[in-house]
């Protein structure tokens, strides 16, 4: 069993930044992707950046790339996710997980994770 808790979600005026942190109870578990995720009301959940445990590569969705760094302490068991330039269309709950996509293509999809947080929510103002 993976437990993750999310923290640092807030509100912020467009053009902020803010840090995301996710502290997983079983960090040991290497075999593990990490990956962050993002819902906006009325909309799909949305696969936004990704470790991928095999080969530790990192994966963003087109829409946050040069913006967000995902990055990861094992020292502290704890993902994060670093949102810089943010825009309004950056405003939902963001949610950490843990799961095991079989190909690093897979990694933002939702499908892949078995283990997800409770949420913490990002509002950016215009």
């Amino acid at each position: 069993q993976v437990q993750l808790v999310e923290s640092g979600g807030g509100s912020v005026q467009a053009g902020g930044s803010l840090r995301l942190s996710c502290v997983v109870s079983r960090y040991g578990a290497s075999t593990y992707s990490m990956s962050w995720f993002r819902r906006a009301p009325g909309t799909l959940r949305e696969g936004v950046a990704a470790i991928y445990a095999t080969d530790s590569s990192k994966h963003y969705a087109d829409s946050v790339k040069d913006r967000f760094t995902i990055s990861q302490d094992n020292a502290k068991n704890t993902l994060y996710l670093q949102m810089n330039s943010l825009k309004p269309e950056d405003a939902a709950m963001y949610y950490c997980a843990a799961g095991q996509p079989q190909w690093a293509d897979r990694v933002l999809f939702p499908l892949n994770y078995n283990y997800w947080g409770q949420g913490t929510q990002v509002t950016v103002s215009s």
